[in-house]
């Protein structure tokens, strides 16, 4: 038995679409805040696990306290040190190494920058930092803003009291 080349397009067009179900519509699928099958108590939007940050979070500014300082002192020498430096000029280990160095937080830019351009840095990344909004919470983010300014507040009086 021999096949025109039309007939065995034919044959395999219809043995793909025979193997084709339309039953993609059909699937078992829930609305969001379903009740689950067996369990009405429970819906089909689940709770994030504990801990988890929310990506775009911009909570509101926490109070400035020296606990907070202490906490962004904390992260800034576990998350930021290691690139911008203990003091934030941008010549930590990763420079020693190699790696180009951060902008300096000691620049007339980064200075004027408003708090928000660092938190966003922090949450987004910038040039190339990558973005930590899955490693620092959005309170340790504002903390470790708090604490880049006393680092630019300490820079501003050691020049002061050079001058």
């Amino acid at each position: 038995m021999s096949f025109k080349p039309l007939d065995l397009f034919i044959l395999i067009t219809l043995l793909i679409l025979g193997g084709c179900g339309w039953q993609m519509s059909e699937q078992p699928r829930y609305d969001t805040y379903e009740p689950l099958q067996g369990q009405p108590e429970r819906t089909s939007a689940r709770k994030p696990p504990a801990g988890t940050v929310l990506f775009q979070s911009r909570q509101t500014r926490p109070i400035l306290t020296e606990e907070l300082l202490r906490r962004g002192e904390e992260r800034y020498n576990i998350y930021c040190s290691v690139c911008h430096g203990a003091t934030g000029h941008g010549d930590g280990r990763i420079v020693q190494h190699g790696f180009p160095a951060p902008p300096s937080f000691h620049n007339e830019k980064l200075k004027a920058a408003d708090d928000l351009h660092f938190w966003s840095a922090i949450t987004n990344g910038a040039g190339r930092m990558y973005p930590y909004a899955n490693r620092v919470s959005p309170e340790d983010r504002w903390a470790i803003v708090e604490w880049i300014r006393v680092l630019q507040m300490a820079e501003s009086l050691k020049k002061e009291r050079n001058s």
